[in-house]
């Protein structure tokens, strides 16, 4: 795992050197360094057997666009174009995204208790024609990326078992789990900054659980 490659977050926001958001990042090296130790070890792992750069990759931009990040989307973009990867496959994540499109979290809660707080909201799946293009593997990580962005609630053995069922290993679902964690906390960082650098900006649609500590991968 190399750590001379350039901090995500910094090119995703196209952070100049010696700006007043750059000093702000370097504020908080130990959170800055812990999120910058979490893409590589997710994005440039040392073993890739469970979980392929392409399906890393693929879902990063997916989850970037069910955020509404077009600039997080292009960045991760250019790792999958890196990856060797179907040149086309960029399209199809973002019609797949386009198709999912929602404002979450929403869903309904199993505890009785929480019923009050139960969200209708797009029960999303890849649509036929779409999953025979990307393949069954990485369409279930998709929907099941969808379900763990926008209805977190109602997360279940069952929709691991559709994991299971598409191929993918224990390992590679904790590994999937991690990736959509670790990027719901980024892009939250990135639109932080955003804000502090440009109040008038508009928050993203989507409103995501608050992550109140950094999230570290060493995995």
């Amino acid at each position: 795992m190399s750590n001379t490659i350039p901090d995500a977050v910094d090119t995703i926001l196209g952070l100049v050197p010696g700006s007043p958001l750059d000093r702000l990042r370097h504020r908080r090296p130990i959170t800055r360094d812990n999120t910058q130790s979490s893409y590589l070890a997710l994005f440039h792992p040392d073993q890739l057997e469970d979980a392929g750069l392409t399906e890393r990759f693929a879902v990063a931009i997916f989850v970037a666009l069910l955020h509404g990040n077009q600039a997080a989307a292009s960045f991760y973009s250019q790792g999958l174009g890196a990856a060797e990867t179907d040149p086309g496959l960029t399209a199809l994540l973002r019609e797949a995204a386009a198709a999912g499109a929602a404002q979450g979290p929403y869903g309904e809660y199993r505890e009785p208790g929480l019923r009050g707080e139960d969200r209708p909201g797009l029960r999303w799946a890849v649509a036929p024609e779409l999953a025979e293009a990307l393949g069954t593997k990485l369409a279930a990580a998709l929907e099941h990326t969808h379900l763990l962005v926008l209805r977190p609630r109602e997360a279940s053995p069952r929709a691991l078992g559709a994991l299971v069922k598409a191929g993918w290993s224990t390992n590679g679902i904790v590994t999937l789990s991690q990736l959509v964690a670790f990027l719901s906390y980024q892009l939250r960082v990135i639109a932080g900054l955003e804000l502090l650098a440009d109040p008038a900006k508009e928050s993203p649609a989507l409103d995501t659980a608050d992550e109140s500590q950094t999230v570290r991968i060493n995995a």
